[in-house]
């Protein structure tokens, strides 16, 4: 390690108490897609402090700190943190009321960017990079709460549901040449560099509109919604056998409303759906089935329908790992397990991570520190300074190797990157994804 990248590590050493603070505030303190209010005041007030210029309110909720004045010819690396939190309410730190907690680790990649900013704002440190570094703080990573962001395009606040998509739709993605992100991992290894190729999908709302009447005196005068709901689950799950293993599909749905009092006919049924796959025309194949599987619950028993589906995110296509970012978790974990991750590698999971790598290049590493499944009750943080510190360290270095030197790794990476869109080809494409259906078997 060369001498800056020594005092890259002893400014967040003698900061890593304000470090784990804020990421332990973060954690007790988790929002939702979109409604990180708190949590993007609180990452606002320490860029603030060490960044010479501040975006907000970027698809709502969105930072970006810029560590010097911007100028045209800069290189800008953007280091990457996830504002919100999951639903998963039975884990000790949710939320009580709204069931959101940080069991993705999101919080540590604020950490991570809170920390790097601490160091790459001294003087001599920012004076060392031949470019600019963006702290980006992005809202909605998690594809949850589907009606509610749809309430949100409805009053034309946001068009696309993922944080980074709606980003990149809006221009925010525009001057950034790199980024780098970041995920928790609690498998066992203390570093992971690099990513796997993963799913993407489309998300459906599908209501069912029936008629409401008395269960018991008048069953017959109703429309059961939620027997059309149930047919149509089940049709979903005879289509499973059509769809080919490699293609890595995956449909899941949760009933949003399910009717009223017991006694009642209920009249209508929302299911929030995310179609998962690979690649794009496996997300498309398995779309047009569950579409028409749910439209035959609706035919069965003669109700309303409207399916209303709206891209998700892309499929990463991952970049090989960084043999920066190996050597310099090695250098601040000499003695911890770091790994390189197989590209051809494949995860089910997804993440709008998977459109910025459609468009340019993303460097990504995982740290670990926590256990217990994703998304879990079981989540949570066992290791600060892997978790928190280390993450904050591996950043800046990376923003650091990557600026160095005439920006000449930066440079390289650019150079070799082929972007699959533009950006206006990514909204092209995008908005091609987007449908309503509605039919009132009733009157049939």
């Amino acid at each position: 390690m060369d001498e800056v990248e020594k005092k890259i590590i002893d400014i967040i050493d003698k900061n890593r108490e304000k470090i784990i603070a804020f990421a332990n505030d973060i954690y007790k303190h988790p929002e939702l897609g979109y409604k990180e209010k708190r949590t993007s005041e609180k990452v606002l007030e320490i860029l603030r402090e060490n960044n010479e210029e501040v975006e907000t309110n970027l698809a709502i909720t969105g930072i970006k700190g810029y560590l010097k004045k911007r100028t045209p010819e800069d290189i800008n690396v953007a280091l990457i943190g996830e504002l919100d939190a999951v639903v998963s309410p039975d884990n000790p730190w949710a939320d009580k009321e709204t069931g959101a907690c940080h069991a993705c680790g999101h919080h540590a990649q604020l950490a991570g960017i809170i920390g790097a900013a601490l160091a790459l704002s001294d003087e001599t440190i920012k004076n060392s990079l031949d470019g600019n570094v963006v702290f980006f703080a992005v809202p909605a990573e998690e594809y949850g709460e589907v009606e509610f962001k749809l309430s949100l395009k409805e009053k034309n606040l946001i068009k696309y549901g993922g944080g980074k998509s709606e980003l990149i739709r809006i221009g925010a993605f525009n001057d950034i040449d790199i980024s780098v992100v970041h995920h928790s991992d609690p498998n066992g290894d203390d570093v992971i560099v690099g990513d796997s190729t993963n799913n993407g999908f489309v998300s459906k709302v599908t209501k069912y509109k029936g008629r409401a009447s008395h269960a018991a005196g008048t069953p017959y005068l109703g429309i059961n919604a939620v027997n059309a709901s149930s047919l149509g689950l089940n049709a979903i799950a005879y289509q499973r056998e059509t769809f080919k293993d490699e293609d890595s599909v995956r449909v899941h749905s949760i009933i949003t409303k399910g009717g009223g009092l017991v006694n009642v006919i209920p009249d209508e049924v929302v299911i929030e759906s995310l179609v998962r796959a690979k690649n794009v025309e496996a997300i498309e194949d398995a779309s047009k089935k569950v579409n028409r599987a749910f439209k035959s619950g609706a035919l069965a028993v003669g109700s309303q329908i409207e399916i209303n589906t709206v891209p998700g995110y892309l499929p990463v296509i991952p970049l090989k790992p960084s043999k920066s970012i190996l050597e310099i978790a090695k250098n601040v974990l000499p003695s911890g397990k770091v790994k390189e991750i197989n590209p051809d590698s494949h995860s089910a999971g997804s993440s709008d991570v998977g459109d910025l790598t459609h468009i340019m290049p993303v460097l990504k590493f995982a740290t670990g520190g926590v256990e217990g499944g994703l998304h879990s009750e079981y989540f949570k943080v066992v290791d600060e300074e892997i978790a928190y510190i280390a993450t904050a360290k591996i950043m800046a270095l990376t923003a650091y190797r990557l600026l160095n030197e005439r920006a000449k790794e930066a440079r390289k990476i650019i150079s070799e990157f082929k972007p699959k869109f533009t950006v206006d080809e990514y909204k092209e494409y995008m908005d091609n994804f987007e449908n309503v259906f509605k039919v009132d078997y009733r009157s049939e």
